[in-house]
């Protein structure tokens, strides 16, 4: 049985402190830039504006993601300290919020540069995966949204939590949420080439919120939360939502 005993730190210079998981969001970005510049704009009329969306888009994923956890996974909390709202050092990322972050930031990119949204962030979707994966590999470096436990032969000790063996429910998700997922919509985004602005949108909101669904099962709920609706965990309710926004959207571009 593997026994999860690694750092969260990466390396520090002086008293600064590079983990591995503020490491993991700036290579999953870049990695993504350069994936949608070299291989998938490549030098069409939208290369030029790729620069600028990932700032946009970085934005978007900070903000999103910081306030989606505030406000979904511990609002009683925060609204008390309203500083460390702030302190995005110290975790605390939702990727529901990130994604509302990010359509948002797209919008007013697009918006102000005359440019389609559902084709910017058909983008996104397109690269996500590959951000997800390193995200999910961070979470398992750093012992946390840890399974539950079972004798199933992938079970590993997170020693930093307990001696009990648990399902490595990041990894998990970094294979289906990152490696499936990527695939998946890669080959259809290669076989239905002239589909249209948002399909590729709504398969990614349908695809990942299926996965993380099913996954949660072998997730730990979040001890201040635990199951919040009819024996469900938050993050499964908010990929319920999800998914039905994946549908319509998917409705309305097949109209």
């Amino acid at each position: 049985m593997f026994i999860n005993n690694f750092d969260p730190v990466a390396f520090e210079f002086l008293t600064f402190e590079i983990r591995w998981y503020s490491l993991s969001y700036i290579a999953g970005i870049v990695l993504a830039w350069i994936y949608i510049k070299k291989f998938i704009l490549k030098e069409t009329e939208y290369s030029k504006y790729i620069d600028d969306f990932i700032s946009y888009v970085i934005i978007g994923v900070i903000i999103g993601g910081r306030l989606g956890y505030v406000i979904f996974y511990n609002f009683e909390y925060y609204i008390s300290n309203p500083l460390e709202i702030l302190m995005i050092w110290t975790g605390g990322m939702s990727f529901h919020g990130g994604v509302l972050g990010v359509i948002i930031s797209t919008y007013l990119f697009c918006k102000k540069n005359k440019l389609s949204t559902f084709y910017f962030l058909d983008l996104i979707s397109l690269s996500a995966p590959i951000g997800i994966f390193l995200g999910r590999i961070a979470n398992f470096i750093n012992s946390e949204l840890y399974g539950t436990r079972t004798d199933f032969f992938l079970a590993v000790i997170f020693e930093k939590v307990d001696t009990v063996s648990r399902h490595p429910s990041q990894l998990y998700e970094a294979f289906f949420e990152g490696i499936i997922l990527f695939i998946l919509l890669n080959l259809i985004y290669k076989k239905y080439i002239n589909h249209k602005p948002g399909v590729l949108s709504a398969l990614f909101l349908i695809f990942y919120s299926v996965f993380r669904f099913i996954i949660e099962f072998t997730r730990e709920p979040d001890a201040h939360l635990g199951l919040v609706f009819m024996e469900l965990s938050q993050g499964q309710v908010m990929s319920i939502l999800f998914f039905v926004l994946g549908l319509i959207i998917l409705k309305i571009k097949n109209a």
